[in-house]
């Protein structure tokens, strides 16, 4: 097509993958980044500029991600092909953000808590309830996700919590769940989530360390997470 353009018509140094090599990953842009996982353009339009309306119409990587696959073909030039591709390489991500984690790390503050399970919090729009079951010595056994949905007593009961604690041999949780709306504010039902659970731990000789509620960072709140712990809500 006459006046198509196209990334290798750019010169050498300034086409994505050859910048990837000679300067870094790191030093891309996302559009590049992206424009690479797609390879090339359709319908008269470049990589580039595909992934530069993607990248612009979702305005974070997060949503994005968290986009489906027949989201990410409503884009022009987009095919199943290109949206199986980039849903790929968002999973891979995440994947490998929790092999990084899964080498048994201390769970002993709420920071270390939220950071093992931000990214993947990030993805969820509703709620979801789940369990940081720790050894004796307060490591990390595994990630438990126990429910979706609305937090309260129905889809959240000690039985199922402590089903899972045992199981896995765990001496000690951490309940952590997101709030979708980002802010980590703990609701009334959440404290009562919380010392139905402590309650049910100590009877059954399972410690109850914290409850981590996810959110969002702002301007106003330098933390995107909450410790119910430090709020002083694990007396009971």
């Amino acid at each position: 097509m006459t006046g198509q353009f196209r990334i290798k018509d750019m010169p050498p140094a300034e086409r994505p993958r050859e910048r990837l090599i000679s300067r870094g990953a790191e030093n891309l842009s996302a559009t590049e980044l992206v424009a690479i996982l797609l390879r090339t353009g359709s319908k008269g339009r470049s990589a580039l500029e595909v992934a530069g309306e993607l990248v612009a119409r979702y305005e974070r990587l997060d949503a994005l991600a968290r986009a489906s696959i027949e989201e990410i073909q409503r884009i022009k030039g987009i095919g199943r092909d290109k949206a199986v591709t980039l849903k790929a390489a968002f999973t891979l991500a995440r994947k490998m953000a929790f092999e990084i984690h899964d080498e048994s790390p201390l769970m002993d503050s709420p920071e270390r808590v939220a950071d093992l399970l931000r990214e993947e919090n990030r993805l969820y729009t509703v709620e979801c309830f789940q369990l940081v079951l720790l050894n004796t010595r307060r490591r990390l056994i595994r990630v438990e996700k126990l429910t979706q949905g609305t937090l309260d007593t129905l889809l959240v009961h000690p039985r199922e919590v402590f089903r899972a604690a045992i199981v896995a041999g765990a001496s000690a949780i951490i309940v952590v769940h997101n709030h979708p709306s980002g802010d980590p504010t703990p609701s009334e039902q959440d404290i009562k989530v919380t010392r139905d659970l402590i309650r049910a731990g100590q009877l059954l000789k399972i410690d109850v360390l914290d409850h981590v509620i996810l959110g969002k960072r702002t301007s106003e709140r330098d933390r995107d997470y909450v410790s119910l712990r430090e709020l002083g809500y694990f007396y009971v």
